[in-house]
């Protein structure tokens, strides 16, 4: 991950810039500088990894601030974003007295900046990968498993009980119904940030986000079938990226929808947890899932199932499964179906606080175990069904 500067004169340029680049999901921070600068008043430790020049017609000024960075921090890299394409020998004579390295044409696209930067990250040995600390991916084997109630739930206690920022995102297809658990009324979504990716950066995202009264933020998904037809899957990595750069938790719901194009997400994610029930369809689908997943070159600890509507009846098939596939699961959710339904009618969380709430509580136990917090009293680990701890931070 990069530090990166933008020295700009005009607002606008700049702020497709900082859309390009915030979407790469390579980027730490961004720095902005509004050209002409008189003289630059941060610290070599303050001047960013990278900085791009976007030139404007009169480039003596953008050349006199590169000359100032330079004075400044030697390491840092400089690169003129130009018009004119090649540029011309006097542009570039100019350039390279202030130090620039390279020069890109304009208009800048995220993927020409990702490329760029996973050069230069390689080069200064840094992390040229997004962080795993922020995604979680919540799927279901089939369609009814309840993966939006889990996805629903588990933001909602990283948002309340953990404290988090959490941003919660509806792909799942053909409709979202992430706003009918929480009932909002959502005027954005999905689609429109996919439409504006030229300008989807931190602060254009917030505003098709929809927040909830728990401090959740949604984008909501589709509302007609027909909108996936028009939504590329690899735009969808780039606005997840831009929501990590806001946000310190990002929950997708995938719904039950799987397949190779949804592979650059997953690869992302901290933890990808498969929502199941204790039946043999579900199971069944689960297997393979599992097998999918390694086959796309994800780790088997970052995948988590999560048996949904467990009761204690369930024991002997789960003690059969976790043989099957040689792993734990990572945690039940028990069956109860009147809380369960009353939530999802009324649009309302489950957010009791007695412990003597199983849902709840155990909502508030996998919170906790992403959050790296203690559960709090009447928390129980261990044992069939139980939670299993989750693989450090990386």
């Amino acid at each position: 991950m990069l530090t990166v500067g933008i020295a700009c004169g005009d607002t606008a340029s700049s702020a497709e810039l900082l859309a390009a680049l915030q979407q790469t999901g390579m980027v730490k921070s961004v720095k902005q500088w509004a050209i002409p600068v008189p003289r630059i008043s941060e610290t070599a430790e303050a001047i960013p990894d990278l900085i791009l020049l976007d030139l404007s017609r009169e480039t003596e000024a953008f050349f006199a601030f590169a000359a100032q960075v330079r004075r400044i921090r030697p390491a840092t890299r400089l690169i003129a974003i130009s018009s004119a394409s090649p540029p011309t020998h006097q542009l570039m004579l100019e350039a390279m007295r202030g130090g620039v390295q390279d020069f890109l044409s304009k208009p800048v696209s995220s993927d020409v900046l990702k490329n760029l930067l996973t050069r230069i990250a390689d080069e200064l040995g840094a992390e040229d990968k997004p962080s795993y600390d922020k995604l979680i991916v919540v799927m279901g084997t089939k369609g009814g498993v309840g993966a939006t109630t889990v996805a629903v739930n588990l933001g909602v206690q990283l948002s309340v009980f953990a404290h988090k920022r959490v941003a919660l995102l509806d792909f799942a297809q053909p409709l979202g119904n992430v706003h009918l658990l929480l009932d909002l009324r959502p005027q954005f979504g999905v689609r429109d940030a996919v439409d504006n990716l030229d300008r989807l950066d931190s602060h254009f995202f917030s505003g098709l986000l929809t927040p909830h009264k728990t401090k959740v933020q949604v984008l909501a998904g589709a509302t007609q079938p027909e909108e996936w037809h028009s939504i590329p899957l690899a735009a969808l990595e780039r606005v997840v990226n831009v929501a990590q750069a806001n946000f310190e938790m990002v929950l997708v719901d995938m719904g039950s929808q799987f397949g190779t194009d949804w592979a650059p997400i997953l690869k992302m994610a901290r933890m990808i947890l498969i929502v199941a029930e204790a039946n043999v369809p579900s199971l069944w689908t689960l297997q393979r899932r599992l097998v999918a997943l390694m086959g796309f070159g994800i780790e088997p600890d970052r995948a988590r199932i999560v048996l949904n509507r467990w009761h204690k009846g369930d024991e002997e098939v789960l003690r059969g499964v976790q043989k099957d596939i040689n792993r734990p699961v990572f945690a039940y959710i028990p069956n109860d179906y009147r809380k369960a339904s009353t939530s999802i009618n009324l649009g309302t969380p489950l957010l009791e606080s007695s412990q003597n709430n199983g849902l709840s509580l155990r909502y508030r136990q996998i919170a906790a175990q992403i959050a790296g917090i203690d559960p709090g009293p009447g928390a129980k680990k261990g044992g069939l069904g139980g939670l299993f701890s989750f693989p450090g931070k990386r």
